[in-house]
């Protein structure tokens, strides 16, 4: 992953917030939207693409593109450098390899435990009949 190029690949939008802001808010564009051509991306390597496009699978449009929002604060600044600090994290988290899962053995006390749970549960059904004779 090349930081230097992916930022030189990053589109930018500037819109307006949405929410109260009073009469402010309708001059300033302080909404920051990323985009990011993740298929023509040249800071990715093709596996790297390849394992991306399917854990970003849901967060991608149609076309291949990754877009990211942030209105959160009043700076237009600000907001851009939260916008590529998600997108970085976002791509780390996504090319993080998985730990292969250890399944786990059940303790041979708590498969003891849980049959004499159900043989304890079965007598105290047992005493509830009425007596054969």
């Amino acid at each position: 992953m090349d930081r230097p190029q992916l930022l030189s690949e990053l589109q930018f939008k500037m819109a307006r917030s949405s929410g109260s802001g009073g009469q402010h808010v309708n001059k300033v564009a302080t909404k920051v939207v990323l985009s990011f051509n993740l298929r023509d991306s040249q800071g990715l390597s093709d596996q790297q693409k390849e394992l991306l496009s399917q854990r970003l699978a849901s967060r991608l449009t149609s076309s291949g593109y990754l877009q990211l929002h942030c209105g959160e604060t009043r700076s237009q600044l600000r907001n851009k450098r939260l916008v590529i600090q998600r997108f970085f994290a976002l791509l780390e988290q996504g090319l993080r390899e998985e730990k292969p899962r250890k399944p786990t053995k059940i303790p041979k006390g708590v498969l003891k435990k849980r049959r004499e749970d159900k043989r304890r549960q079965s007598q105290k059904k047992a005493n509830r009949k009425p007596p054969q004779f």
